[in-house]
C-alpha cells in the first residue's frame, strides 16, 4: 500500500513539490530521493507542499532537515508550505523544524520568499 504521492511542477525557476499522505519512516528516504531527483541544478529554490499531509513521523522530520541541507549543498532555497491549523504544523513546531525549514503557510507566500531571496 502506497502512503504518500508526489506530485512535481515548476513555476518559473522553482520546483513546487506537493504530498498528499503519509510521511513515515516506510517512505520518508523514498520521498527524499524523489524530491531530490525533482531539483534540478538551475532551479533557484523549491517549495514544498505539506498542506495535504495527514501524518509525518519522526522520519518525516529526518527527511525534511536533509532535505534542506541538500538544498542549501546547491545553494537553492527551500520552503515549506505548512497551514498552521494543520497537525503537520504541530509536529514541526514541537520539533523546533518549522523556523529552520522556513515553514509558511501557502504557496504563494513561499514563491514570494524565494523570488525575494
Amino acid at each position: 500500500m502506497k502512503l504518500a504521492d508526489l506530485e512535481v511542477s515548476r513555476q518559473g525557476g522553482v520546483v513546487v513539490a506537493r504530498i498528499i499522505g503519509e510521511v513515515d519512516m516506510s517512505n520518508a528516504d523514498e520521498l527524499r530521493v524523489a524530491l531530490a531527483a525533482a531539483m534540478p541544478a538551475e532551479a533557484t529554490g523549491t517549495v514544498l507542499d505539506l498542506t495535504k499531509v495527514d501524518y509525518l513521523d519522526s522520519a518525516g522530520i529526518r527527511m525534511l532537515y536533509h532535505l534542506n541541507e541538500d538544498v542549501q549543498a546547491r545553494r537553492q532555497s527551500l520552503q515549506v508550505v505548512v497551514p498552521s491549523n494543520s497537525m503537520v504544523s504541530d509536529v514541526l513546531r514541537l520539533a523546533g523544524v518549522a523556523e529552520y525549514v522556513g515553514a509558511v503557510e501557502t504557496v504563494d507566500e513561499a514563491l514570494v520568499r524565494l523570488q525575494a531571496s
